[in-house]
């Protein structure tokens, strides 16, 4: 069983500051620090650590090689990831203040130029059984998760960041949805609802497909139709929550691949993001199985 992340790959330009900038405020950073990131890249480098055989698909530009270069060092497989002569690499601004919390700008670059004949020549080397992971940080998605399905695939999908337009994409060909509070709600149509009734409501909406609601200090819940496993988070110093879902992401589907069960897939996912959370960076900040195992030992 393989698993492909078809996603994003961005050069994050981190600014530590005070606060974040307000409308016509002009503020003096404290930092500025380059990170490689993007959703696709994230969840592909926490895929490879968390001890999954992992493959990524996705674009670069030139000034992105860099990239493809960190992903090999976490063992994550390239030769899908195309490099645009024409495309700059997407990006990212994000600020990050005292409280370790953020908020990011994207420009997405070559995640836009993504065409069905590059998804067509990635999706042939897999098949039924396999995994797909996705995010919404790139075009093609409502081809990708067509064809994918049409192999007998199943697909994970982080609609983040979400936006109106995720509410046309095939979803029906979903098969685990992970999502923050603020997606589920958008995604079920259930603004300001409790957590039980969005768990409700997405399995109204999406009866074949499970979920993962992360809830960040609050922990993360799972719901499919058989049960609901309840995670609490793991108290952690938090300087920087940029991949602490994406670290969840991977480490989650990485445990179910190596034939865990929900509670210790979900119990690693949350031991391995409070580790995330304490670091800066994005990928940077994404622990190994070995790392997160010894430190809850």
């Amino acid at each position: 069983m393989k698993v492909l992340c078809f996603g994003s790959l961005n050069i994050d330009y981190t600014y530590r500051v005070d606060h974040f900038v307000g409308k016509g405020e002009t503020l003096a950073a404290e930092s500025l620090q380059v990170f490689s990131g993007g959703k696709g890249l994230n969840q592909a480098i926490a895929l490879a650590r968390a001890g999954a055989e992992t493959w990524m698909a996705g674009a670069a530009g030139e000034d992105g090689r860099f990239l493809l270069e960190e992903l090999e060092a976490a063992g994550v497989h390239t030769e899908y990831v195309r490099v645009s002569q024409h495309e700059r690499t997407g990006s990212a601004i994000i600020q990050n203040d005292r409280e370790g919390d953020n908020c990011i700008l994207l420009y997405g670059g070559a995640n836009r130029a993504i065409t069905e004949a590059q998804v067509d020549e990635a999706l042939q080397h897999f098949g039924a059984g396999d995994w797909l992971l996705l995010q919404n940080e790139i075009n093609q998605l409502p081809y990708i998760m067509r064809q994918a399905h049409a192999r007998g695939m199943h697909i994970a999908f982080n609609p983040s960041p979400m936006e109106a337009r995720v509410l046309d994409f095939p979803l029906e060909c979903i098969d685990l949805f992970l999502l923050n509070r603020v997606e589920a709600a958008q995604l079920a149509g259930q603004d300001g609802a409790d957590v039980q009734t969005l768990l409700h409501a997405l399995r109204e909406k999406f009866p074949g497909a499970a979920a993962v609601l992360t809830l960040g200090e609050q922990g993360a819940v799972y719901a499919d139709g058989a049960q609901t496993v309840r995670q609490a988070a793991y108290p952690a110093g938090a300087v920087d929550t940029t991949a602490a879902g994406d670290t969840f992401t991977g480490f989650f589907l990485a445990s179910l691949l190596r034939g865990a069960d929900i509670p210790q897939a979900m119990e690693l996912a949350a031991q391995a993001a409070s580790i995330a959370v304490t670091r800066r960076g994005a990928a940077p900040s994404i622990p190994t199985l070995a790392e997160t195992q010894a430190y809850f030992a």
